[in-house]
């Protein structure tokens, strides 16, 4: 793991509290990964999703690279539709913000922070 990765992946950890949601290019759409008040957890290369109460909605692993631009993340769900498939993302990184834009499963790893048919744009703060 190159170095800048492992700054990346240290930060990432701790709970996120996601405040913004696009998918094929339409904003705030209905979500079933990312309820109100939903918060991710990530632990060193794993998330999980918990609605207010604790029910978990979303779960699975990641690998971070942080030497391409914009940096990269592929996303590998362990529960759901779309577990063990591996879905292509860009993110960016900030002490108190993180945002990723994903594509589908089969699709190419998107290269902007914008949505169109099969890419999901997820926006968070720190919890």
């Amino acid at each position: 793991m190159t170095p800048d990765t492992r700054t990346d992946l240290e930060a990432l950890q701790g709970r996120w509290l996601q405040v913004r949601f696009e998918e094929n290019g339409l904003v705030d759409p209905p979500d079933s990964h990312g309820l109100p008040g939903a918060i991710t957890t990530i632990t060193g290369t794993r998330f999980h999703v918990a609605i207010p109460g604790g029910e978990t909605i979303l779960e699975g692993l990641f690998e971070l690279d942080a030497t391409t631009q914009p940096k990269s993340i592929t996303w590998i769900d362990t529960i759901g539709e779309d577990a063990g498939k591996r879905l292509p993302a860009i993110y960016r990184l900030e002490p108190d913000s993180f945002v990723f834009v994903a594509a589908d499963a089969g699709m190419n790893r998107p290269t902007e922070f914008t949505t169109r048919p099969g890419l999901t744009l997820r926006g968070f703060v720190r919890a």
